[in-house]
């Protein structure tokens, strides 16, 4: 048995929603819907694939856009993010319309996730990391046996997530990089929610602002 995936990237701000499934029972889920949801199930279809849940990082609008849509449709359960960030998810209708997107519906997470759960998806287990700091209730969704992580904007490839919305923090981002992340090791490749794919090692050698060397400037 092994993870599959596809990198989907959607709305006006290309979030990279994936479509990640167990080769063996075909049983998938989309982590971080934001939006075009027809676009989404048509990935499925084509890959064969049975949606049996919806994995969510955070919740901001261009990542959660077409949860609740997708969840009422496929009578599907909603997993993540952390209850921290239930209060960007009653925004929702609000930050659709303030940045021009379609409406997007409020949802009451099925099951709010903390450090150290799990998620199961056929046969594959991802183990969840909160990783606060972009948002307060961010988690990061890590598949150990393929060394592929889902984080959301907790990380780029040479950068890291805003911390100038409300209730995020720099120095917990930092944290939670360097402290929850990195110790998985640099062969961790990861999908972020913006731009292509990186590895931990890569982000240890250059990332301006997590590298090592980076954090031995400011003493960290």
């Amino acid at each position: 048995m092994a993870l599959r995936y596809e990198i989907l990237p959607v709305t006006p701000f290309e979030q990279n929603c994936s479509l990640v499934w167990c080769d063996e029972t075909l049983q998938g889920a989309f982590v971080d819907a934001g939006g075009e949801p027809e676009r989404l199930l048509a990935a499925a279809q084509r890959h064969g694939v049975s949606i049996a849940k919806l994995m969510v990082t955070h919740g901001h609008l261009d990542h959660v856009g077409a949860v609740r849509d997708l969840a009422d449709a496929l009578k599907v359960p909603i997993e993540g993010p952390h209850a921290d960030d239930r209060f960007w998810i009653e925004q929702l209708p609000m930050q659709a319309r303030m940045f021009g997107f379609p409406p997007s519906r409020i949802f009451e997470s099925d099951r709010w996730l903390v450090h150290g759960d799990t998620v199961s998806l056929g046969h594959l287990v991802f183990d969840v990391l909160h990783c606060p700091g972009h948002t307060p209730g961010h988690v990061v969704f890590v598949h150990a046996p393929s060394q592929l992580a889902f984080v959301g904007d907790v990380i780029f490839a040479g950068s890291i997530g805003r911390t100038d919305f409300p209730r995020g923090n720099h120095a917990d981002l930092l944290r939670a990089i360097r402290q929850r992340l990195f110790p998985l090791g640099d062969g961790l490749r990861f999908v972020p929610g913006h731009g292509p794919m990186s590895s931990v090692g890569a982000e240890r050698r250059s990332n301006p602002f997590v590298s090592d060397a980076a954090v031995a400037r400011m003493g960290l």
